[in-house]
């Protein structure tokens, strides 16, 4: 067992759904790593931290941190009682769509740091849906019990809310992804592949939902019609290894019928190389949130399709909605849309930019939160 934290480190257990190679929850824990190394700096402490990852060889490899097994509870108990504290989120880790067994794990494991005497700390999570009226208490003890809790939208507060939690107990804050940095390659500034070609580069992101993928065909239909309308270079961006490939190729495939064409970018496992990617897109079309988050942190005009709420309500803190949903989308709306952003898209920076400015600055406040706990809890 390693030693301690000392008085200058402070040893931190991050719980999320990491090791998975999914874009958007990579970019969630590479931006807690930074936003927490970040206000340690300027508290004058160092921060250790330890990720529960599906795959801890590979994180530890990505990310130069220290990985345990996130399903071996022995593990999680070992290093809990080393640690300072746990770290739950970000991500819609507390939620019962995809499976029962998502809410369990993530407040088990909160469970057993407090059994450790250890604090707990929620980072910007998205909450709900919670159909299952027996999770909804255990959720709500977990938050009251929490040193510092934060959620990265108002919906997911007023959930809480409803379940008992008080609703000065909750921080309202940006997805950490929003504080990510773009680190600069030699001799490329901001903004530096934009429209390197003669036709507009359109990012687009999209993922399996229905089961009859009818919401594909339509967005196949939808980016034609913008195809059909002007000279455009079309790139499918997967941000889940394997899934969001296979539906990438499933447009590609319905677009070429269509009389179009679009490219296949690498599914990166590096968070940063996604985010490059999008950062050198002229309008970024997005299903997966993390794309329009991407979108928004680099400034690059976007569109948004909604498969769920989170999508709605991550544009309503841009002043936007989305442009069609998974059950409804028209092609020509869409293409007038698009074509709108690409003729004026510093019109669309005017109106977005004093929000996304707001949302980076929010975004790291959590991490702020957390050591400044730690370390007044060092004077108590």
């Amino acid at each position: 067992m390693k030693e301690k934290s000392s008085g200058s480190v402070r040893r931190l257990v991050l719980s999320g759904y990491y090791g998975f190679r999914n874009s958007g929850d990579e970019a969630v824990l590479l931006s807690i790593l930074t936003a927490l190394e970040q206000a340690a700096k300027e508290r004058g402490v160092r921060v250790e931290p330890i990720v529960l990852s599906g795959d801890p060889a590979w994180t530890e490899k990505q990310y130069g941190v220290r990985a345990v097994p996130r399903m071996s509870v022995g593990d999680i108990r070992r290093t809990l009682k080393e640690s300072d504290g746990l770290i739950s989120g970000g991500g819609s880790l507390l939620q019962d769509a995809t499976g029962l067994g998502s809410i369990p794990y993530y407040l088990g494991v909160m469970a057993l740091a407090r059994w450790s005497g250890k604090p707990t700390f929620v980072y910007a999570q998205g909450i709900g849906p919670v159909n299952r009226g027996m999770f909804r208490p255990w959720i709500a003890r977990a938050f009251r019990k929490a040193a510092y809790a934060s959620v990265r939208d108002a919906e997911s507060a007023e959930l809480l809310a409803a379940f008992g939690v008080p609703r000065d107990r909750i921080d309202v804050v940006p997805d950490p992804v929003m504080g990510l940095p773009l680190p600069e390659a030699a001799g490329d500034g901001p903004a530096s592949g934009k429209s390197a070609d003669t036709a507009p580069l359109v990012g687009v992101s999209v993922r399996f939902w229905r089961g009859d993928r009818a919401d594909l065909d339509r967005a196949a239909a939808a980016l034609a019609a913008l195809a059909g309308r002007r000279s455009v270079r079309l790139r499918m961006l997967p941000f889940h290894h394997g899934a969001d490939e296979e539906a990438s190729r499933y447009v590609m495939e319905r677009l070429g019928r269509l009389g179009a064409e679009a490219e296949l970018a690498p599914a990166h496992e590096a968070p940063q190389a996604m985010l490059r990617e999008v950062d050198r897109c002229d309008l970024l079309v997005g299903m997966r949130l993390h794309s329009l988050i991407y979108a928004a942190n680099r400034e690059v005009p976007l569109l948004g399709l909604s498969y769920d709420p989170k999508i709605d309500q991550f544009l309503g803190r841009l002043g936007m909605k989305a442009v069609g949903t998974t059950e409804s989308l028209d092609p020509e709306r869409f293409a007038e849309e698009a074509s709108r952003l690409l003729d004026d898209p510093e019109r669309w920076r005017d109106d977005s930019s004093d929000a996304i400015r707001r949302l980076k600055a929010e975004a790291v406040r959590p991490a702020q939160r957390i050591l400044q706990f730690l370390t007044e809890q060092d004077r108590r």
